[in-house]
């Protein structure tokens, strides 16, 4: 049978409401009697109901965190980050993988608001409108991860996807490149998939490169979308020198196919993308790539929602932290 609060506090003698003082750190107890009550928990093996404290308290110490897809390492980094600093503050995590599907993107953040979370975090993904309604529903605080909104009124952690994007193709353009073709995300995406096409773009423009639509393929994000994307360029009649990537999950796909039609990485293609995932450095060649701070992302996401809970002082709600380019071994100059 389940041991009650009940039970504690006849078995050490005193009040149930001594039993609630000890167990919710209450300074106004006697050591005695606490020793007592706490010889009594051990005994019996009670512990709290945390949800009855939640509803007593008003805060369940519980964060909801809404990731899009739980096999991406990235997001599997970022929630590393997120969870160890949860930890720090004495958080619990409540991890919920939505599939990258709007509706049970929806669903699950309500889902989570029901259960009384102190805070969320949303983790990647496009913000649309449902998402925004559904936030401001929400009588807790929330925090964008790796993520903003349109209108930048949620407060968030990202870098600037545009800037990497633009690092990333003029580090080809340094290296002599000028035909450069893009897999790029979904543009239908503002954070992932617009700004480095965005960025792309403006690299090429900066370097006075002409923007070619055929140079440009729609990909998902996925390994397989780079495989299928890079297929297109090979059997393209003037064939792009250079290729890059939104994402390294879509690098290494092309790297592959490349490999695959009997060329080389990076003789005869170079390969250049955007995250700094960890399969990044053991695909051969070694990928280069500008890099997202994946754990500091989470880090500072949930930093700033514990700040945001406990109703702290909050100096910048929009936080984009620096990327930075990883030189390895996928790009080569071109021979003049």
């Amino acid at each position: 049978m389940t041991v009650t609060i009940y039970d504690v506090a006849r078995e050490a003698g005193v009040s149930m409401a001594t039993v609630s003082r000890v167990v919710n750190n209450n300074p106004n107890v006697k050591p005695q009697t606490r020793k007592k009550v706490y010889e009594a928990i051990e005994r019996l093996g009670y512990r709290p109901n945390a949800v009855a404290r939640g509803l007593a308290s008003k805060k369940t110490t519980t964060v909801g965190v809404v990731i899009p897809d739980i096999s991406n390492s990235i997001f599997a980094e970022i929630a590393r980050g997120i969870e160890d600093i949860a930890n720090m503050y004495h958080y619990n995590i409540i991890l919920c993988n939505a599939d990258k599907k709007k509706d049970k993107e929806i669903r699950v953040i309500n889902t989570l608001l029901e259960k009384q979370v102190d805070g969320l975090l949303f983790m990647g993904g496009t913000i649309t409108e449902d998402h925004v309604q559904a936030f401001q529903t929400a009588s807790v605080p929330i925090v964008l991860c790796a993520t903003k909104d349109e209108n930048g009124t949620i407060p968030s952690v990202d870098i600037d996807h545009e800037a990497a994007a633009f690092d990333a193709v003029s580090t080809l353009v340094r290296h002599g490149h000028r035909e450069i073709a893009m897999i790029s995300g979904t543009l239908q995406d503002p954070a992932n998939g617009y700004s480095r096409f965005q960025g792309y773009k403006r690299a090429l423009e900066t370097a006075g490169i002409e923007y070619q639509e055929d140079l440009v393929r729609i990909g998902n994000y996925r390994y397989e979308s780079g495989v299928e994307a890079m297929k297109y360029f090979l059997g393209l009649k003037h064939k792009p020198t250079a290729i890059f990537a939104a994402t390294d999950e879509m690098a290494i796909g092309a790297i592959h196919s490349i490999q695959d039609e009997g060329c080389k990485v990076p003789d005869d293609f170079s390969i250049i993308s955007v995250d700094n995932i960890h399969m990044a450095s053991m695909v051969r060649p070694q990928l280069t790539t500008v890099a997202q701070p994946m754990y500091d992302i989470g880090a500072v996401a949930m930093r700033l929602l514990t700040k945001l809970m406990k109703k702290e002082n909050v100096e910048n709600s929009q936080v984009i932290l620096p990327h930075e380019t990883i030189l390895r071994l996928s790009v080569a100059r071109v021979n003049d």
